[in-house]
């Protein structure tokens, strides 16, 4: 008997894209299914977790403002 897994439909910025891919490609535990260069199908399940992950990998990428020590 045939079983299905529930998905989401998740469109992003290709750059988000390949940052879901990196964190997907340790375990494969997110993706199902890699539709086109925006849109991805992703487990329910697993979303929070993604969400969760993606943000971690945004905010070590993301430049943090210098103190520019004009007082």
């Amino acid at each position: 008997m045939p079983s299905g897994v529930k998905g989401v439909l998740v469109e992003c910025d290709p750059s988000i894209k390949a940052i879901v891919l990196k964190i997907d490609s340790i375990h494969h535990d997110f993706i199902v299914e890699d539709l086109d260069d925006q849109t991805l199908v992703i487990k329910e399940s697993k979303l929070p977790e993604l969400k969760l992950r993606l943000e971690e990998e945004l905010a070590d990428t993301q430049m943090k403002p210098e103190d520019s020590g004009s007082d």
